[in-house]
C-alpha cells in the first residue's frame, strides 16, 4: 500500500509529461504538413 504514494505521483508526472510533449509538438508546427512527407519518399532523388 504505501508504493501507491510513490507510484501515483510519479504515474501524473509521467502523464503530464507525455501531454506537454504532445502539446509542443501540435504547437511547434510538427504535424502542419504531413502529407509531403509521404510524397516526398516517392519521388526520385537528384542525380548528382
Amino acid at each position: 500500500m504505501d508504493i501507491l504514494f510513490l507510484l501515483v505521483p510519479l504515474s501524473v508526472l509521467l502523464a503530464l509529461g507525455v501531454l506537454g510533449l504532445l502539446a509542443w509538438a501540435v504547437w511547434s508546427g510538427q504535424f502542419e504538413d504531413v502529407d509531403s512527407e509521404s510524397q516526398r519518399i516517392l519521388q526520385e532523388p537528384p542525380q548528382g
